[in-house]
């Protein structure tokens, strides 16, 4: 009963949080594309970007209120069933995750409604700067969420002392070794997961023929941070990998279903497909790239790689979730990065005309049915991440299993139901309005705003 409690639990604290960081990755592209788009305005002067501003800040303003409602829950978790867990991290991951919430989401929150209803009541200067102080918080939200999941990846400035952890480096603690590439990684990953949320949006449009001017500016401007994002986002894959490798084997030899060490002077093969078995400590079958794994790995041909029998069975992650959440994930980065490189040549092809875009069907359901690509790319990203950190709730230090609250299986079960049953519901009432979003189409008529002017005669 109490192995089952702490499967429920684990299992509630991933439902939440499979859903509740959808919300984040949009909040944070969002908020800086329309930071991208009034900058255009205010430099250009061209109304359309004025338009492109107030569209997507709409969803904007539903995807942030979706995810408040979706992330509260999830930090309330933390008091109801991982109490041990809290009671002996509280001194370095409440802190953090109290930054975010009184510093982050603060001044997102407040910065917000001055975005919403300041304009035609604050200068522009001052509008604008709203504008940036949203997507700042955002960012800084997601900096101080990661760096208290990073310290549980590489736990850093602590001693354990009589059951508890004691933190005696709180700078060390906060910048550890995981967190620069993990908080790029996560970061990019918002841009280039909004990036083909908005693509697909246009592209629904375009192949509509409806506001086709409107969205193609919208296209273009993804592309143009697509041609960046997207080898960038590949790039930091490989770097988040060897940080991996370097703090984390185990994780990264259930990656790879890699059970065996490779002997000196030997190259270890990749294992591109397998069924592995955790039991039999092997694949059951597998297909394998020679060499492969030593150049990714170590980027020599005959690097050293640590097989997973090199550690203790009770000390291994799951193998399945992690290697093949893996494969999904980096599919998808170069599918995408395939379609930004398709929307290059389109472009340079005079394809992408107001008058001709319409026309290219292919290429335009391609970027609508890509619209999930990065949601799933990311998701599959935290199961490798967490997963592969199993057994343990801080890495080497505590088990996941001295973490969980004294809570019957029976009642945690109970409460699983519900989360999945109102996160099912906020999904549809999230798919519900941002159709009437697009069926609605941007505002193309409404008065431009008259913004304050700021004094410039102080004399007397």
């Amino acid at each position: 009963m109490e192995y089952a409690a702490v499967d429920i639990a684990r299992a509630q604290f991933a439902v939440t949080t499979i859903f509740h960081m959808l919300w984040p990755l949009l909040s944070i592209g969002l908020s800086l594309l329309m930071v991208v788009m009034e900058v255009l305005w205010l430099r250009t002067g061209d109304e359309i970007y004025y338009r492109q501003v107030r569209y997507w800040s709409v969803l904007f303003i539903l995807t942030f209120g979706i995810g408040v409602a979706s992330g509260v829950p999830l930090e309330f978790q933390f008091g109801t069933n991982w109490s041990r867990f809290s009671a002996s991290t509280g001194n370095i991951v409440g802190n953090l995750l109290a930054f975010e919430a009184s510093m982050s989401f603060a001044l997102e929150a407040a910065f917000l409604a001055v975005f919403v209803f300041g304009w035609n009541r604050v200068s522009r200067r001052m509008h604008l700067f709203s504008n940036i102080m949203v997507a700042f918080g955002a960012s800084l939200s997601a900096f101080w969420i990661m760096a208290a999941n990073s310290w549980m990846q590489t736990p850093a400035g602590a001693v354990v002392e009589g059951g508890k952890i004691t933190i005696t480096n709180y700078l060390q603690a906060t910048f550890n070794p995981d967190l620069p590439i993990a908080f790029t990684h996560i970061w990019v990953a918002s841009i280039e997961t909004t990036l083909f949320f908005v693509g697909g949006i246009c592209a629904w449009h375009i192949i509509r023929n409806r506001n086709v001017d409107f969205f193609l500016r919208t296209f273009k401007v993804m592309v143009i941070i697509g041609i960046v994002v997207a080898p960038l986002q590949i790039f930091l894959g490989d770097s988040s990998g060897l940080t991996v490798i370097k703090h984390q084997p185990a994780k990264a030899a259930a990656m790879e279903a890699d059970w065996v060490t490779n002997p000196p002077d030997t190259s270890a093969p990749w294992i591109l497909l397998a069924d592995p078995n955790q039991e039999k400590q092997d694949n059951n079958w597998e297909i394998k790239v020679p060499y492969m794994l030593s150049i990714l790995s170590t980027h020599s041909l005959k690097g050293r790689v640590i097989g997973l029998r090199d550690f203790p069975i009770e000390d291994q992650p799951p193998v399945a979730p992690p290697f093949y959440a893996f494969r999904v994930m980096v599919l998808l980065g170069f599918f995408m990065l395939f379609l930004v490189l398709w929307a290059v040549w389109q472009w340079f092809r005079a394809r992408l005309r107001v008058e001709s875009a319409p026309k290219d069907k292919v290429f335009w359901n391609f970027w609508l049915y890509a619209i999930p690509a990065g949601f799933l790319a990311t998701e599959c990203g935290w199961i490798v991440r967490e997963v592969g950190r199993q057994p343990w709730v801080v890495y080497g230090i505590m088990r996941t299993s001295e973490g969980v609250s004294s809570v019957n299986a029976a009642t945690a079960a109970t409460s699983l139901t519900l989360f999945i049953i109102i996160y099912l519901t906020l999904l549809g009432l999230f798919i519900y309005f941002t159709g009437r979003i697009l069926k609605k189409g941007p505002d193309l008529s409404s008065p431009l705003p008259t913004y304050k002017k700021i004094p410039t005669d102080t004399g007397r």
